[in-house]
């Protein structure tokens, strides 16, 4: 198979076109794949972005969603864009996830990453954290859960072992710092293992609570293949200290593979030569990856 992976830049005035082009010129990117680069990117200079810039970053997304959905791409790798000046031209959405899981007309998607000996998914993503805790419901970490669990069986994992981090410290230390653990979140991780013990997923495993202050740790060890996060932060502070250079945003639940680099513009580093294009690849890699698996679920429903 030779995927078609769409590439598009983000903010033309930060690093998206630098780690682009390195990537590409790497030797480090699957060479049977068909790389395109996706959108119209008016001249600018780099570390200044302008109205202009934001609107063609987001062409650029709706171009490739457009192709995609068509059957002309089989994998979409994004650029990084600078959210607050996207929403300033008019862009709608929390974020590049939520905007393809609207144009695909998916509701039940998440934001997962990837990177190292860590993957996280989170099941609740682009909210305060106020919001966030009171947003926190037992189908949710089920949907979330089984996707997740979908994501691991498309990378070849047998076996895989899902921990569930708890919300509160210490996972709530059997109710004397929170309830959530009690209430929520432990009838919610064995409703979904009942669910895969019921689906072609029997394989998997989900355990928990645990402590969020461990659970990270034991990961990487080899403990668990990846780990199911209550909130934003609780998945990417970790997954960032640990794979800064190496993270890749998934989106889960597409109906195609959609990746990106784990980090912003990085505007003040734009045009200085010195723009690392490490997440990029690794961005492409598992789009490829993706695309194969999902290719070869095809030829064999044949």
């Amino acid at each position: 198979m030779h995927p078609r992976i769409g590439i598009t830049l983000g903010d033309c005035a930060g690093i998206g076109p630098e780690i682009v082009d390195l990537a590409l010129r790497s030797n480090r990117v699957p060479k049977s794949a068909e790389y395109k680069i996706i959108g119209k990117y008016p001249a600018c200079q780099p570390g200044q972005p302008t109205p202009e810039t934001a609107r063609a970053a987001a062409a650029g997304l709706e171009e490739a969603v457009t192709l995609a959905r068509r059957g002309e791409l089989d994998a979409i790798v994004t650029g990084p864009v600078h959210k607050a000046r996207m929403y300033e031209v008019g862009f709608k959405f929390p974020g590049q996830t939520e905007f393809f899981a609207e144009r695909c007309g998916v509701k039940n998607f998440a934001m997962c990453l990837t990177g190292g000996k860590i993957t996280v998914a989170l099941v609740t993503a682009h909210l305060p954290l106020r919001k966030a805790t009171s947003a926190l419901k037992q189908l949710e970490i089920v949907r979330v859960g089984l996707l997740l669990a979908d994501f691991l069986d498309s990378r070849s994992i047998s076996s895989p072992r899902i921990a569930v981090a708890g919300l509160n410290p210490h996972a709530g230390e059997s109710g004397k710092l929170g309830r959530e653990e009690i209430e929520i979140i432990a009838p919610a991780i064995a409703e979904l293992n009942q669910s895969l013990l019921t689906s072609h997923q029997s394989h998997c495993v989900v355990t928990g609570p645990h402590s969020p202050d461990t659970v990270f740790h034991r990961a990487i060890e080899g403990e668990f293949d990846a780990v199911l996060c209550m909130y934003h932060d609780q998945g990417l502070i970790p997954l960032k200290l640990h794979a800064f250079h190496q993270g890749v945003n998934v989106t889960l639940g597409l109906p195609f593979p959609r990746t990106s680099p784990d980090h912003g513009t990085a505007f003040e580093i734009a045009g200085k030569g010195i723009a690392r294009p490490d997440s990029m690849i690794a961005a492409i890699n598992v789009a490829a990856e993706l695309a194969h698996v999902a290719s070869a679920k095809i030829d064999t429903s044949l």
